[in-house]
């Protein structure tokens, strides 16, 4: 008890620090003639129009290993058939478990690498992005070619956990509040080497909340209740200001729309042979009636949550570089563990607001993960008698920290004023 108390006061500050990377510093005031009157029918007399806005999200763990130069993480974005407002990339294990690693150092180059890949691959103008079946946002039908670019609003690492957001630069004027919480739940119960990134930012009206999390592995019997214990942690520990005017949410489930992403390590609750046998057979249904997150979903730490259809391969775990499962008998090395195929990566939602298009892998074989992605469409709240205003993406105190990438370190509180 007593090395826990201590670890966690140590190191409670250094794993939960709100600072973050942003591409911009956003206390750029507006010139006074784009600010509308502040008249009392100005101000009251509005009523909350509805805008659908599209939301890439991906998972990924790659197995403490570095991007390959020869990456094309275009694929997995899918931009040629795909076009999103906002895109949430969730990594795990970006980093090598280490002892530097573990007690909360980050290396902010591998970090940087990732971004600099999808930046890169966001921002391809040889490759335009294509507009899928999804309506557009009204906004984007007005803005038509003018700010499509896409700049990163929060990128934050905590050990081997990276979360990135990036959206189209049109809708940075209307992004308000991002922060981040960090809660370590690993080595000692609360280390970073597991845990969650969770960040959180009001678009127009309406908060959004992502959790980017990697919780306790094991395929023995009883291992799920670790991951149980994990979420409930992640649940109660994570905490938001609540802003300059206090009526921001703190927690979690308070936001308005809320998705859970990561490698939340939950397997099949059946013998190893069973499950590779209904894996040969892509026996999906059968597998998925003894998923451990199905589960937790339906009377769990996850109940309430909403999962889409999967009919896709388990994402874990493979040989790097290979298609084939990690401890097969024809590939197996004597005395290696054998860890049964399981859908350890996956994306999930609460509360209404949010509908999903598609929910699918990657086939990214470098790590012993597929990736795994989805595409919503959010319901965004706009206040008509403030469409004028270009709400202003402020924060007490931004440090550039590198003048290469344009990247900046957000420091403390986020407010906004007018």
């Amino acid at each position: 008890m007593w090395p826990r108390l201590v670890a966690n006061k140590i190191l409670r500050k250094r794993l939960g620090s709100n600072n973050f990377v942003a591409d911009f510093p956003c206390n750029k005031e507006i010139p006074s003639l784009d600010r509308p009157s502040l008249s009392p029918n100005s101000i009251f007399n509005h009523h909350k129009d509805t805008h659908n806005y599209r939301i890439f999200v991906s998972t990924w763990n790659v197995g403490g290993v570095a991007p390959p130069e020869d990456l094309d993480i275009e694929d997995l974005l899918d931009t040629g058939n795909t076009s999103c407002e906002i895109y949430v990339l969730g990594f795990q294990e970006i980093v090598p478990l280490s002892a530097s690693n573990v007690l909360g150092s980050e290396n902010s180059k591998v970090s940087m690498k990732w971004n600099s890949l999808i930046r890169r691959a966001l921002n391809n103008k040889k490759k335009p992005h294509c507009l899928d079946k999804i309506q557009h946002s009204n906004e984007e039908r007005n803005k038509n070619i003018p700010g499509q670019d896409f700049r990163c609003i929060i990128s934050k690492q905590m050990v081997g956990i990276l979360i990135t957001v990036w959206v189209r630069s049109y809708l940075c004027p209307y992004i308000r509040y991002p922060s981040v919480s960090c809660i370590g739940c690993g080595i000692m119960g609360c280390l970073g080497n597991k845990g969650s990134v969770s960040v959180r930012f009001r678009l127009h009206e309406t908060s959004f909340c992502f959790v980017c999390s990697h919780l306790a592995s094991g395929g023995r019997q009883g291992d799920e209740k670790l991951r149980n214990a994990n979420v409930s942690e992640i649940f109660s520990r994570t905490s938001f200001p609540r802003g300059p005017s206090l009526d921001l949410p703190r927690k979690i489930l308070d936001h308005d729309r809320v998705i859970f992403l990561g490698d939340l390590n939950y397997r099949i609750s059946l013998p190893e042979s069973n499950v590779r046998l209904l894996v040969d057979e892509r026996d999906w249904k059968s597998l998925l009636e003894n998923d451990q997150l199905r589960m937790e979903l339906m009377n769990g730490q996850f109940e309430g949550w909403n999962e889409g259809s999967i009919q896709f391969a388990p994402t874990y775990k493979y040989r790097p570089n290979s298609d084939v499962y990690y401890g097969c008998f024809h590939q197996s090395k004597k005395g290696e563990k054998k860890r049964a195929p399981a859908w350890c990566d996956r994306i999930i939602w609460y509360g209404k607001g949010l509908k999903q298009h598609d929910y699918d892998r990657g086939e990214e074989n470098f790590s012993d993960h597929r990736p795994v992605k989805a595409i919503f469409t959010a319901e965004v709240g706009v206040l008509h008698s403030l469409k004028q205003f270009q709400s202003v993406f402020l924060s007490e105190r931004f440090d550039r920290i590198t003048s290469q990438t344009d990247d900046f370190v957000c420091k403390g509180r986020s407010s906004f004023q007018i």
